[in-house]
């Protein structure tokens, strides 16, 4: 009968320590869940309302720099600027600020993110998105004449060639995230690297697919708008560019200490038990 009993309180024991696991577990993809959710709503509601007072019918940024070409290296440098400020903030700190399902795929293939919480993470993206797209309806007749920022291949090109122009695009930006990242010496420069990097990728790229590198941020305005040609080129594009960037720059995974774009050391206890998947998933 001791035998037994002893067996029972092992059995409970056990199972009270899978209890604690499953709540800790669902607390802090929750937590990353929200923090990728805000993350990725803020990019677009301020990224493409950038984008809409630089180009929208109506806007006064027509009169005051008649050179599309600068207007589109200054909104590159602006969006890229919104994208580094969410990474340097706590939303940086708490998730990574992946904001893109493309940068946390590459993430999961370098084994630095377990599977469970990179869907979380591209739900959180996918869902912020749309959610953060609703109030750049406030734009009206001048968000409505650009389709509220969305994405559609040039009228003079074709569908491919504004799929490969989305697959170089974020093959460039993932590579260069990667090594950024890769390195001691340069990685507390990451966030940095975006607005210079979409200065100069905009303007080249713009009229050909309209610039992308992100599903989520091509999404939102989708939706809202009702405008979905050619769509699923910044699926394609965007996700076949950063595998290949992760089969180039795989080299440089072992040295990739952590999934985020800034904050390396101010790992949590999240961080440990959810990212190396030291903590048993619940059932």
């Amino acid at each position: 009968m001791t035998d037994i009993s002893a067996i029972f309180k092992i059995l409970r024991f056990m199972n009270d320590i899978q209890d604690k696991n499953n709540a800790r577990y669902l607390k802090y993809r929750t937590k990353f869940f929200i923090s990728e959710f805000f993350g990725t709503a803020l990019l677009l509601l301020v990224g493409l309302s950038i984008v809409i007072f630089m180009f929208g019918s109506g806007s006064p940024m027509a009169t005051l720099i008649p050179n599309v070409k600068v207007r589109q290296i200054i909104t590159g440098f602006l969006f890229g600027s919104v994208g580094a400020s969410i990474a340097l903030s706590n939303i940086g700190k708490v998730s990574g600020a992946h904001i893109n399902p493309a940068v946390t795929m590459v993430f999961w293939l370098f084994r630095k993110i377990e599977g469970r919480l990179a869907i979380t993470y591209i739900l959180a993206q996918l869902t912020g998105a749309i959610i953060g797209c609703l109030p750049l309806l406030i734009w009206g007749q001048m968000g409505h004449s650009i389709f509220y920022g969305g994405t559609s291949p040039g009228a003079n090109y074709t569908n491919q060639t504004a799929l490969l122009g989305e697959i170089v695009t974020t093959f460039i930006m993932v590579s260069l995230l990667v090594i950024f990242i890769g390195f001691r010496s340069i990685r507390k420069f990451t966030p940095y690297m975006f607005p210079v990097l979409y200065a100069i990728m905009v303007p080249l790229e713009a009229d050909i697919s309209g610039i992308s590198t992100n599903p989520a941020r091509s999404l939102g305005p989708a939706v809202i708008s009702g405008h979905w040609n050619a769509w699923w080129i910044y699926w394609a594009g965007p996700l076949a560019g950063a595998f290949l960037a992760s089969l180039a720059c795989s080299l440089l995974a072992k040295r990739i200490t952590i999934a985020k774009l800034y904050h390396f050391d101010s790992e949590s206890e999240g961080d440990i038990l959810l990212r190396r998947s030291e903590l048993q998933k619940p059932e």
